[in-house]
């Protein structure tokens, strides 16, 4: 007796490293978003390198018609004019003090009122927690008189403290630690209650343990903030002594009136201890970015 005759399924093509059947399903998405990514970068290079070649170069090769940034000589007067007519290195160790100083208060008053409304159950919490959202959404060039009021009537006008002071109320900042706060498990901090611990040991040892990287991005947006920030200090120090990094290459260059160099090369200068500083710590705040989603908000 024969054997029946089972029809044979047709053979499915194997996928080999160059076919193009490996290629659409994996490495054609790859090569697009690979693109795209360096197409971005390279958009937003360009006006940091146009920024650069410019700071090298005189004001009148700058000032040729043309949209080539090679237009002259490679020559380092702007930064030597900067460095020699003022005085940066005091302006960097204010922009350094003041920063550090505005992060370490922005981090410890907002990570504890941020466990307040997330943990607390006082009376007036919601109505506080709208009030902090709500200040969210003032502009904060509405508070500039008020805040300079404040400061004449306390007698704190070029002090360090009038430049500090202002920059440490944060709502953006508690909202996004309460946020995340809400997230830990409150087993752990019954655990801990459990074993004695008090309201601000349970703070201390289990919540801000566990909430590292938040309060690493919140301190990494505060400190560049208070870096950056060029309006309040501008409008609370006339002592030149006090003036931050901004501030202070602001007044060397509109000292000589609109030249496009200068301007480059303090721009550069007040960025470069940014840069420094991500180059040193990128793992750190791109982790720290990235576990916490602020890049996006």
């Amino acid at each position: 007796m024969s054997a029946t005759a089972t029809p044979l399924s047709p053979r499915r093509p194997r996928e080999t490293a160059g076919s193009p059947l490996l290629l659409g399903h994996g490495r054609l998405p790859r090569v697009l978003a690979g693109t795209a990514l360096v197409v971005l970068a390279a958009v937003w290079l360009l006006p940091f390198v146009w920024a650069i070649v410019t700071s090298v170069q005189s004001e009148q090769d700058v000032s040729k018609p043309g949209l080539s940034p090679f237009k002259g000589a490679f020559t380092l007067d702007a930064y030597r004019q900067i460095l020699d007519r003022g005085n940066v290195p005091v302006w960097a160790f204010n922009s350094l003090l003041i920063a550090g100083l505005v992060t370490l208060i922005t981090v410890a008053v907002s990570t504890l009122a941020a466990y307040g409304f997330s943990r607390g159950t006082f009376r007036g919490r919601r109505a506080l927690l709208a009030v902090t959202v709500a200040a969210i959404m003032v502009p904060p060039q509405l508070l500039i008189v008020p805040l300079f009021k404040q400061m004449l009537l306390f007698d704190l006008v070029d002090t360090y403290a009038a430049v500090i002071l202002p920059q440490v109320v944060a709502p953006m900042m508690v909202f996004i630690l309460k946020r995340f706060f809400d997230g830990i498990p409150r087993e752990l901090e019954e655990a801990a209650r459990i074993d004695g611990a008090s309201e601000f040991r349970v703070f201390w040892s289990v919540i801000l343990p566990l909430s590292r990287p938040i309060v690493a991005a919140v301190a990494i947006f505060v400190f560049i903030g208070a870096w950056n920030n060029f309006m309040w200090p501008f409008i609370v120090t006339n002592d030149s002594d006090l003036m931050t990094l901004p501030v202070g290459l602001a007044t060397v260059r509109d000292s000589h009136g609109v030249q496009y160099v200068p301007g480059m090369a303090s721009a550069l200068l007040a960025a470069l201890p940014l840069i420094v500083v991500f180059l040193f710590f990128q793992r750190r705040i791109v982790n720290s970015v990235a576990t916490t989603g602020l890049g996006g908000s």
